[in-house]
């Protein structure tokens, strides 16, 4: 019986074989004609960016600063370039404030070929921010994204105008974010990439694939240390540059609160002798003797939890918390203290430091 069922499962395949071979139309039908070659040719893959520096390029403006000169005050020359950012359809654009700082006139160069003089309204040297503002019709806007959130590996852009070349855009990833080692005092976090940032390029715009804006292009670890490095930029995150204009146009500067502490992230150790509830709290290292915090009743080694109602999330987010607090404001403090818990009520002043 078994030999029987072999020979005629043998019969059958060498008659579809037999039909295979004297009607060729069949094989098209159960062989598809790209059989030989079911993966896709690495010819045929093409990984563009052109949409997103089409979406983003035409907001990233030139931006020559001209001074006039000790001889002959009524001349001006160009003594600085760098790049800013469109970032409302009033006008305003943000640029790095080491682009304008000695500015006696700023002239702001559109990619359409327009050409205009800006009006400085305001800046702020701590974070590097300045706020121009220009006057036009149809001006291009960047995409924003307020929900989006820079993360380790995204890919970036950096768009901006390094060396007076015109227009140039560099290709790389987030390498970290939250850097604060290369800014005054740690006051402030970075968004690190591997995107050439050059001379000329500060102010100007790091974007994500979908031409959203992601931070402003600020220095290279070269330019803040005068070490000979490759691959480690910075930019301003978003966020901090969009809060720092909102209180420049509102303000006209930047207002800032100021309690008087130095501290420091409490380690894993220390945070799982505490509990969980108390992780993201900081340690206060010094209390400013004539500030807020001397005066409410702060004292070393304290572990500050919460500010106003937020829980804190390491020594970041208190200098945000406190910044973001209008000088003349009461808040309420949450400490531990040799164990215990006590909330301590402290105004706010304003920060007058540089």
């Amino acid at each position: 019986m078994l030999n029987f069922l072999l020979r005629s499962v043998a019969l059958g395949l060498a008659t579809a074989v037999l039909l295979l071979l004297a009607v060729p139309s069949l094989r098209s039908n159960i062989l598809p004609e790209n059989i030989t070659n079911p993966v896709t040719s690495f010819d045929s893959l093409q990984v563009s960016f052109n949409e997103a520096v089409r979406r983003a390029a035409p907001a990233v403006v030139n931006i020559y600063s001209r001074k006039y000169t000790e001889e002959d005050r009524s001349k001006l020359s160009t003594q600085g370039l760098g790049s800013g950012v469109i970032v409302s359809e009033k006008g305003y654009i943000i640029t790095n404030y080491h682009v304008v700082a000695q500015a006696d006139q700023i002239i702001v160069a559109l990619q359409d070929g327009r050409v205009a003089a800006a009006q400085l309204i305001g800046k702020d040297r701590r974070t590097d921010i300045a706020i121009l503002q220009i006057e036009g019709s149809s001006l291009p806007v960047i995409p924003l994204n307020p929900d989006y959130k820079a993360k380790v590996g995204d890919v970036v852009l950096a768009i901006g105008n390094p060396y007076n070349l015109g227009q140039t855009t560099t290709f790389g990833i987030i390498s970290a974010t939250g850097r604060s080692s290369i800014s005054a005092g740690g006051r402030q976090a970075f968004i690190q990439t591997d995107a050439a940032i050059n001379e000329g390029n500060s102010g100007g715009a790091l974007v994500n694939t979908q031409g959203e804006l992601v931070g402003i292009n600020t220095a290279s670890f070269q330019q803040a240390t005068d070490f000979e490095t490759y691959g480690i930029s910075f930019a301003i995150p978003y966020s901090l540059a969009n809060r720092i204009m909102n209180r420049i146009i509102a303000d006209g500067r930047v207002i800032r609160g100021y309690i008087g502490i130095d501290g420091q992230d409490i380690t894993s150790v220390t945070a799982r002798l505490l509990g969980n509830e108390h992780i993201g709290g900081i340690v206060v290292l010094g209390v400013d003797p004539n500030g807020p915090a001397a005066n409410a009743g702060f004292e070393a080694q304290d572990i500050i939890l919460k500010i106003d109602g937020h829980k804190v999330n390491g020594r970041q987010s208190v200098l945000e918390i406190v910044t973001d607090l209008r000088p003349g404001t009461s808040v309420e403090v949450l400490i531990l203290r040799n164990g215990e818990e006590i909330t301590l009520p402290v105004t706010i002043e304003e920060d007058t430091r540089e």
